[in-house]
Order: C-alpha cells, then structure tokens, then sequence
C-alpha cells in the first residue's frame, strides 16, 4: 500500500511537471514570420511575435556579428526565404538559447549602428520586434545632389535668412543684399531646381489597403517613380527622391533629407482612405499653423501623423544659436513665406490635378500634416484618390492614369517655377537672357557696371531708367533695361 501510493505522488509529480513544462511553452513567444527592407543608409528586420519578448542586441567582432537574443521564445518559421540581397547581412543562423529562447545571429558584411524597439499591434501585424541596422556615413538618397549646386543653393538660403534677421531686427535687407554682390561678376550658377519627391509610407507600413488589396504604399511608390522621371526629362529641373524602394523612412527624416539635398520644393504622394467605399476625387493640403481648414483634413493629418511610429525615433530642426526670442520672429518670417509659396504652388497643382480627376475638395486644404513641416522648404501633400473607392482603386493601378496625374501634378509645380525661378536657377538665366525681354533680375555676384556693359546700356542711363541714385544693387531686384 505504501508502495503504491509513492507510485501515486511520484506520477501525480510527473503530471505537474508535464503541465509546469505545457504552461511555460503556451506562454512563450512564438516568432511566426520574419521580413527584411533594405534602404540606402539601413536594414529594417522585423520579427512577427505571438505575444511580446524581450530582446538583448549586441554587437560582436572578428567577424563581424550582430546577436539578438529573444527570451522565451521559439522560432515558428523558416528563414530560408528570407531575401538578404542588398542588406548588409551575408548570413542568417539561429539557435536555441538556454533551453528557452531564441539567438538569431547576423553575419555583416559592414560597419552598422544598431537599434531596437517594439510595436504594438495594428490592423495589419501583431506584436512586433523591430531592428534597425543603420548604416554610418551613408546617405539616404543613392544619388546625392552634387556638392557645387549644393554649395550655390546654400548660398541662396543664406542669403534669405539674411535678409529675415534684418527685418526681424528692424534693419533695412537691402543692406545685406547689396553687401553680397558687390565685387567682380561670376558666371551664373545655372543651378537645376530641385524637387523633393516623398512617396508616403513603405516597408512595415502599407498605408491603406484597397478594397482589392491595393497598398498604398505600392501605388504611391510607382507613381513618385513616374514623377521623377518627368522631372529629370524636364531641362532646368532634378528629382530627389525621398524612398525609392519599400523601406520605411521616419516622417522627420523625409523632411531632413529634403533640406540635406537643398530642395527648392517638397511633395508628398499618398491614396486617401475612407471608412466607406463612396468618397472619391483628388486634394491638395499644405500645412497650417492654426489648425485644420476642415475636419476632414484634421482626421487625415492625425492619422498620417500616427505612421511615425514605426519610426521609433524622430528629428527636429535646430536653431539652437539662435536668441529665443529671436528664432521664433525668424520661423514665423519663413514659415510664413513658405506657406504662401506653398498654397501658390497647392493651387495651380489642383487647378491641373482637377483636369485628370475629380476634386475631392476645391481649394488647398490646410492641416498639421508632420511631413510639411520645414520651414524653409514649400511643401505639399497630394492626396491622389480614394484607394478605398473600388473604382478609384483600379485607376491608380492603371499605367496611364498615373502618368496623366504626375504630369498635371509636375505641370503646377513647373508652372509656379517658371514664373517664380530662383535666382541662382537655369531657369531664372533664360528668363533675363531672353531676347525679347527687357528687364533684368539681379543674380549673386552682380554689379550694375557689368550689367550695363552686358547688355550694350550706358550705366547713367540704366540708373535713371531704374530711378537709382547710386551704385548699390540687391540680390533679386529687377532691373529695366533701357533701349539703346
């Protein structure tokens, strides 16, 4: 009896164990799916998990490694698949850890920063471990504007923010202006205009999805693709392209990159959602700084806004040597010519847009859209249709459609430019060289002799045509040039 009842306890013991053992596995994180984004200046290797893990990420040398070990976890897929090509991964291996968890360990072929963080679930993904392998010294964008035309444009920019200190401390701008071009004359620049072109979401953010599985983040991809080729067909003008392949790019960072590559101009593609299948058409928003012109942009805004946090970090600009009270008398000058170069720029766009497909709104729309929000840059976000409307859906598809809707999106921006060319630009060059012209707009490096021996004009004479009573020109006056 004794005999038996110890053969009791010790099963009885066994079935606790068994169910000790089946509890600690039900409560392990399984990782069902892994997915890798290759960019430019990083990798993205993201972990589908069924419940969240914590993570420890290390770096180990000689050869080079990265480890990421998962507590209490198992490996529920195969990474065979796993596509490394263009990473900076060689080889993936994975293993058991301390009989509970998981090590995945990468194998570089260069130098990375590594870092770490997770994401809760979505319409789309569970619990998520995201790891980012950034690359030092790499630029975001694969061909970089050239440092010549980079130095001229910074020259421009410096010279308009300029002329905003001495307004914001009440001096007169044309006394830096006129500083900046006496001396001997330069050649002209001729610098290219430089449009931005943002293609919104990719990589671990879809976007919104289409009645028919259409991502947004596809559309808009191949779409941004199409517009720069229009770009850089056009003479006088060169693409930059934000993201030209589905990784994800932080909403600070697009617009980081936007002023790194001394863009004139910035624009953002997206495919609006909506809960039901009945809204359709186009809208253009830019940024307000007083809140949204209408509930309908306020919700877009919030919502595009949210993406960044698959981010998991973002930027700001700094203005750190500037006077407090100072900096913000300057972002309110420049935001404010920004923005009504922007709405300028938004109103010949939906007057182009509307010639392709219905308006879904008739005006620039305004709201705290994240991704416009570069106080040097005018920026616009182009709403291209309903991708949840099921017939919208299908034109954004289509080949044709997205090539008549980049050209009247590009026929707005090229029209504003050419009315309104930077000083520095080709374009601004042939429009005060042309023939027929009279007049003349005043580039860096100027004087008035030498646009008077330029154009066969006596200099009395060009001063008493311009009503000036001395020497002193500024950056960007307009000159008439009297007949001879």
């Amino acid at each position: 009896m004794t005999r038996m009842r110890s053969i009791g306890r010790l099963l009885a013991g066994l079935g606790g164990l068994a169910l000790w053992l089946a509890s600690g596995l039900a409560d392990a994180a399984s990782v069902d799916n892994l997915r890798l984004w290759a960019a430019p200046d990083h990798a993205r290797l993201v972990f589908d998990l069924s419940s969240p893990a914590r993570a420890n990420v290390f770096s180990l040398d000689n050869p080079r490694r990265l480890v990421i070990d998962l507590d209490d976890s198992q490996l529920n897929a195969s990474v065979d698949r796993l596509d490394l090509e263009g990473s900076a991964i060689s080889t993936l291996r994975t293993g058991v850890r301390d009989g509970n968890g998981l090590r995945v360990v990468l194998e570089l072929e260069r130098e990375v920063e590594p870092r770490h963080f997770t994401l809760a679930p979505n319409d789309q993904y569970g619990h998520r471990l995201v790891v980012d392998l950034e690359y030092p010294g790499e630029s975001a964008v694969e061909d970089p504007i050239d440092p010549i035309e980079a130095m001229i444009r910074e020259q421009e920019i410096a010279a308009d923010r300029a002329r905003s200190e001495a307004v914001a401390q009440g001096r007169d701008p044309a006394d830096i202006a006129a500083a900046q071009v006496l001396g001997p004359a330069k050649p002209h620049p001729k610098r290219d205009i430089i449009i931005a072109i943002d293609a919104g979401h990719g990589g671990e953010d879809p976007g919104a999805i289409g009645p028919s599985g259409t991502r947004e983040k596809d559309v808009v991809l191949e779409m941004a693709q199409r517009l720069a080729r229009v770009v850089n067909a056009t003479e006088g003008f060169r693409a930059v392209m934000i993201r030209d392949g589905d990784y994800y790019v932080g909403l600070r960072q697009r617009t980081r990159i936007a002023r790194e590559q001394k863009a004139d101009f910035f624009v953002s593609i997206h495919a609006d959602a909506f809960n039901s299948p009945r809204p359709n058409g186009s809208s253009v928003y830019a940024l307000s700084q007083r809140g949204a012109t209408s509930e309908t942009a306020q919700w877009l805004a919030a919502s595009e806004n949210q993406a960044d946090l698959i981010g998991g970090v973002d930027g700001s600009l700094s203005l750190d040597d500037k006077d407090e009270v100072l900096r913000g008398v300057l972002l309110d000058l420049t935001m404010t010519a920004t923005l009504n170069d922007s709405l300028t720029i938004g109103g010949q766009v939906l007057d182009q847009l509307g010639r392709v497909n219905r308006l879904h709104k008739s005006r620039v729309e305004q709201a705290g859209f994240m991704v416009l929000k570069s106080p040097d840059i005018p920026s616009l976000l182009i709403e291209t249709g309903f991708i949840s409307n099921p017939e919208e859906e299908r034109r954004l598809r289509d080949g044709t459609y997205q090539r008549r809707m980049v050209e009247a999106l590009f026929g707005g921006i090229r029209g504003h430019f050419q009315r309104n060319p930077p000083p520095a630009s080709l374009l601004a060059w042939q429009r005060d060289r042309s023939p027929e012209g009279n007049e003349y707009r005043i580039q860096p490096g100027d004087t008035l002799s030498e646009i008077a021996a330029r154009h066969d004009v006596p200099v009395a004479q060009l001063k008493q045509a311009n009503e000036l009573n001395g020497d002193v020109i500024r950056v960007g006056q307009v000159l008439r040039i009297p007949r001879s």
